[in-house]
This record gives C-alpha cells, structure tokens and sequence, in this order.
C-alpha cells in the first residue's frame, strides 16, 4: 500500500510547494495563470474620451482602448480616476501604472514621464456662439475672455501666443469651461476639437459651433508611463499596432466618431 506521506508528497511536489527546505519545479502551470495586472487612471471628465457612468465607472474612447490593449495583451484592467492636476504626480508616485487620459505629448511632460505612441491624432479649435463673427487674430481678439482647461496644451497655446492681449479665465475640467460659455462668461473657449465637436452636438452645445481653422494641428496623443517603465511601453506599443491591423480599434473609433482619429 502506497503511504499518505508519499502520496502528499508527490501532490506538494507538482504543486511546486517547498519540501525538506527545497524549491520544487512548478508544473502545474499556476505562475503562467496569474494574468499581469495593469492599473490605468484617467479623468473621468472629458467625453467622450474618459467619463464616468451614472455607477461612477469610468468609461468613453480612452477607456476601451486600454481594455483593447490589455486583451491583446491577455492581461487583467484596473481604471481609477483621479483629478488632471493630480494625475501625473500619482503616477509617480506609483498609485497606478499608466495614464490614459488622452494627454497630449509635449516636450514639457516628456521631462517626467515616458509616452507611449500616439493612439490618436488631435487638433484644438476655438468655440463661441452661433452667427457670432470673430476675428481671431491677436489684435482682434484683444480685450476678449478666452477660457481653457488648466494646464493642457490649450491653455499653454493662449499664454504664449496671445499673452496678455486677452483674459484667460482657467478651468479644472472642461465641462466647467462649457457651463461658463454658456452662461457668457467667456468670449471664445479654446479646446480639443474632438471633445468640442461631442459637445456641439449636445442639447446644451446646439448654439454653439467651432470658429475658424484649428490653431494648433500637429498634436498628438500617448500613453504616459513612468520613464523607466519601457518594457511595458513595448508592449503597449506593440499591442496599439495589432489592434490597428486587426480593425479593433476602428471599431472603437466608429463607435464615437465617423471619422479617423489616426489622420
């Protein structure tokens, strides 16, 4: 008759459980089982990119496209929000692994943090009231109240180009820029035009339209990491390349826009 004690020690030893103060070989496979976590944050308040359901889950285009990566990648998703100010302190100060919160690549960010390629290709636009003519030259819009978000590349765009010509009235979020056009106390606001362009066609954006070219067309959008996490930009890198290739993400694209955000 077989003993117990050989009996549990060949099913510890498959298991790859110590025995006698040895490591034993796995062979059960659960080291392989266990999928990579990758913890993301986003804003929560910028639709239809990143923001949160009536549950208070995050959702909108940034959103999917992580939880496209990380099935391509056959790894677990994990989505906080967490406040733009705040977003990249929190990043390094290792409460998640990556931001996805459509954050423009500038060579000030690329001083903290590493960028992924860009998932989508932006542009900003300026925004006022419907049958109302602007003239958006520096002296022509001198006097005006401009409003942006804080710290974005729209609202750096206004200090340098327009400098003191204009009143810059700043927002934490962009949907707060929206509540003061309405109300009138803003002239102009100047935005990403895809965000912009959800808005227009909102109840609350139906007076409202984009005025003129873009200002700013060669913008450009990534993952931000902390700089030495480059495995995993490589392989976020290489799964945005196979859900391009494999139409995953014109799918999600064609979800919230009928146009390429890749042009």
């Amino acid at each position: 008759m077989i003993s117990m004690k050989k009996t549990a020690t060949a099913l510890f030893a498959a298991a790859g459980i110590l025995l006698g103060g040895q490591a034993v070989t796995m062979a059960l496979g659960v080291a392989d089982a266990r999928a990579e976590t990758i913890r993301f944050a986003t804003e929560g308040a910028f639709p239809p990119f990143n923001f949160t359901d009536a549950a208070g889950k995050p959702q909108g285009f940034d959103i999917d496209i992580a939880n496209a990566l990380c099935a391509q990648l056959k790894a677990e998703c994990s989505m906080v929000t967490q406040d733009w100010d705040g977003i990249i302190p929190g990043l390094l100060a290792k409460k998640y692994d990556a931001i996805i919160a459509s954050m423009s690549i500038t060579p000030e960010r690329q001083q903290s943090v590493l960028f992924t390629d860009a998932y989508y290709n932006n542009q900003f636009h300026f925004v006022g009231p419907k049958g109302k003519d602007f003239d958006l030259s520096k002296a022509g819009l001198k006097g005006k109240a401009i409003g942006a978000q804080r710290a974005t590349v729209s609202s750096q765009w206004i200090e340098d180009t327009l400098g003191d010509t204009v009143s810059l009235n700043l927002y934490d979020t962009a949907e707060e820029a929206y509540l003061d056009l309405e109300a009138g106390r803003v002239d102009l606001l100047l935005n990403d035009t895809y965000p912009t362009y959800d808005w227009l066609n909102s109840p609350a954006g139906q007076a409202y339209e984009l005025k003129g070219e873009s200002v700013i067309k060669d913008d450009v959008v990534g993952i931000a990491l902390r700089k030495d996490d480059t495995a995993l930009a490589a392989k976020l890198n290489g799964a945005l390349k196979e859900i391009i290739a494999n139409g995953t993400y014109a799918k999600i694209n064609e979800k919230y826009f009928p146009f390429s955000l890749l042009n």
